[in-house]
């Protein structure tokens, strides 16, 4: 009888330690606001908000230990729209994120649907990619910084590196999937490095004839977000930041530019260069307050422009799962009489553009994280 009660207790551990080796968690995101946009179209929009501080997604993350320092990993993640419940991207099951992998003490290499090294090393420097979400992206997100289901990128494989004494590096390359081989293939690389409250980020992306064919690395890359038709036979972006925190207050400074070659439909090629400057100071551990400032100029349709682009936010922790929120965005663009280069704010699912070079958005919001 002792015997069988040892034996039992010794299954039991190693059932134990085989669990503990295993993990798959379940996590997401829920936010939802109402909104006011001072000119859509000509017009006043009151809304529902759906992903106007942070996209709405459900995902399962998976690992699985291996031994000798290597491991199994897996994401898949989708986004969606709280209003309806749509999924943020028809015809795709998992659009934000879908990729396995090997971990271990050199890095990861994974496969499958995944987001670029200017989304990795450049996007958290950003108020968009950090604190701000979609309200406080760049103009028309050219840069993608504003990482949301179109911006992944399909048949990738990517690595990115283990920690070096605060210095990390990646990279991407996204097949075609097809016979034309260089047609909506894509690549980017980047790298960053972090000691004490300094982190700095840069990174570079290139998408080659996107949506050239259907089952390539892109399907959605288009100008539709600032009012324009066609679509780029190239597009680029370039980007460069840094964060220093100390005590309860946070000040970062951006780079980037975005670059979109040979545009079909008579645009011509599309270029913007944005500078931002964004602060965070935390007034007690549950009120947080941001603000950003973005400087852009550009060209398109053989017209230059500029935008100047503000956004505050306050932000109110309820738990350390739920928090409140009220934010405001303002955006004013110059352009030369007689071109569509008119004012747009990057709000989810609720703002188009403006038909006069100036916009304002105000949510007032409630966001859930599990």
């Amino acid at each position: 009888m002792k015997k069988i009660l040892i034996a039992t207790a010794v299954a039991a551990s190693f059932a134990s330690v085989a669990h503990a080796q295993s993990s798959v968690t379940l996590y997401g995101t829920l936010d939802t606001s109402i909104s006011y946009t001072s000119n859509v179209n000509g017009g006043h929009q009151w809304a529902v908000g759906s992903g106007s501080t942070d996209e709405n997604r459900f995902g399962l993350r998976g690992v699985e230990d291996l031994g000798g320092g290597l491991k199994t990993i897996f994401t898949l993640e989708e986004g969606f729209d709280t209003n309806n419940g749509a999924q943020a991207s028809q015809g795709k099951m998992f659009s934000r994120q879908a990729f396995v992998g090997l971990s271990s003490q050199f890095g990861t290499v994974t496969l499958g649907r995944q987001y670029d090294a200017m989304q990795d090393f450049v996007s958290p420097l950003s108020a968009t990619g950090s604190w701000g979400g979609a309200n406080f992206a760049h103009y028309g997100n050219l840069d993608h910084l504003d990482k949301n289901s179109q911006d992944a990128a399909s048949n990738s494989i990517k690595f990115a590196s283990a920690n070096y004494s605060g210095v990390s590096f990646g990279g991407t390359y996204s097949f075609s999937n097809s016979s034309q081989f260089a047609n909506n293939r894509a690549y980017s690389f980047g790298a960053g490095y972090e000691n004490a409250g300094l982190r700095v980020g840069a990174g570079y992306a290139q998408q080659n004839n996107p949506n050239a064919t259907s089952g390539g690395a892109y399907n959605n890359l288009d100008l539709n977000n600032i009012g324009l038709t066609g679509v780029s036979f190239r597009q680029r972006q370039f980007g460069a930041g840094a964060t220093y925190a100390f005590g309860p207050a946070l000040f970062g400074i951006v780079w980037t530019q975005a670059r979109l070659d040979n545009v079909t439909g008579g645009t011509g090629s599309v270029h913007t260069n944005n500078y931002e400057a964004n602060a965070t100071y935390n007034l007690t551990p549950a009120l947080g307050l941001g603000i950003a400032y973005t400087y852009s100029n550009g060209a398109a349709e053989d017209a230059h422009f500029h935008a100047n682009q503000v956004g505050l936010k306050g932000d109110y922790s309820l738990s350390k799962r739920t928090d409140v929120y009220v934010q405001g965005t303002y955006q004013e663009t110059s352009a030369p009489a007689g071109s569509t280069i008119n004012a747009v704010i990057d709000n989810g699912s609720a703002t188009g553009v403006s038909s006069t070079h100036r916009q304002g958005v105000a949510s007032v919001g409630l966001r859930h994280r599990f």
